[in-house]
């Protein structure tokens, strides 16, 4: 069963690692406690390098979202954003056009508090309290309605989001999503995969996740592919990330255990 009605977001608990606290020390951030560092040891004690994963995983939002922008896209949300650090989604948005919005979307009280101060003097960017298991509490928020014209093209992101919903929840939570959106609407995600991991590496991994809020569900190519269902994916499809249009400047990064896209509602 889906447990939608059970989550409360906005309270702080450092007894529990937070998904969003442990990304922030993936990234080598300050923004979280001993606890989120200990679960990250022992993810990268299951799977070593995790680290360069996660970094491999921001490089793929400002690819995404570079993209989405140049097809026109001005308004954006961002589903379990994490701190909006260096490089996000409002940077990258705001590059191609200076009054793109950007809504922010955490369940993490961290994340409002800080994203809040750090994004004080940006007029076209907000952070919200909400949660994904609930969409219409994203979707209806009120700053979320102040910045976003639904009417009009909207480029949503779940990166490394999707992977903690689980079968039961995805029709609910991506059907919601994507009736909400206007045609020419982008939809962009990563989700950690099976393909070419140990069931050992995969279950360890899944037992640190299992002690947050949020446990995370790895899956193969074929099952992350239905979180896309009513976009049309661009080339070159759902790939590992470091075959999602690479950065002809940059050097190519070894393969990582994550799989993203961005699709185009038609």
């Amino acid at each position: 069963m889906s447990d939608r009605g059970e989550r409360a977001p906005g309270r702080l608990d450092t007894n529990r690692p937070s998904v969003a606290r442990m990304y922030d020390y993936y990234l080598g951030g300050k923004d979280n406690y001993q606890v989120d560092r200990d679960a990250v040891d022992r993810v990268e004690e299951a799977m070593p390098g995790t680290r360069q994963v996660a970094h491999q995983n921001r490089a793929f939002l400002r690819r995404a979202v570079r993209y989405m922008a140049q097809q026109g896209v001005r308004q954006f949300i961002d589903i379990g954003s994490g701190l909006p650090t260096v490089g996000n989604t409002h940077e990258i948005a705001q590059e191609v056009d200076p009054s793109a919005r950007v809504v922010y979307v955490d369940n993490d009280p961290v994340v409002l508090n800080h994203g809040r101060a750090l994004l004080a003097a940006n007029s076209h960017t907000t952070v919200v309290t909400a949660d994904m298991h609930r969409p219409a509490e994203v979707l209806e928020h009120p700053e979320t309605t102040k910045f976003i014209d639904f009417d009009q093209p909207v480029g949503v992101l779940m990166i490394a989001m999707v992977h903690f919903l689980t079968l039961e929840e995805r029709p609910y939570v991506m059907g919601r999503l994507h009736d909400a959106l206007a045609p020419g609407s982008h939809f962009t995600a990563t989700h950690a995969t099976t393909d070419g991991l140990s069931p050992e590496m995969v279950a360890q991994t899944e037992a640190v996740y299992a002690t947050t809020p949020t446990p995370i569900h790895f899956r193969p190519q074929a099952e992350i592919a239905r979180f896309f269902d009513g976009f049309e994916l661009a080339p070159p499809g759902l790939v590992m990330l470091n075959e999602w249009r690479p950065d002809a400047e940059a050097p190519v990064p070894q393969p990582c255990w994550l799989y993203g896209a961005v699709g185009r509602k038609p």
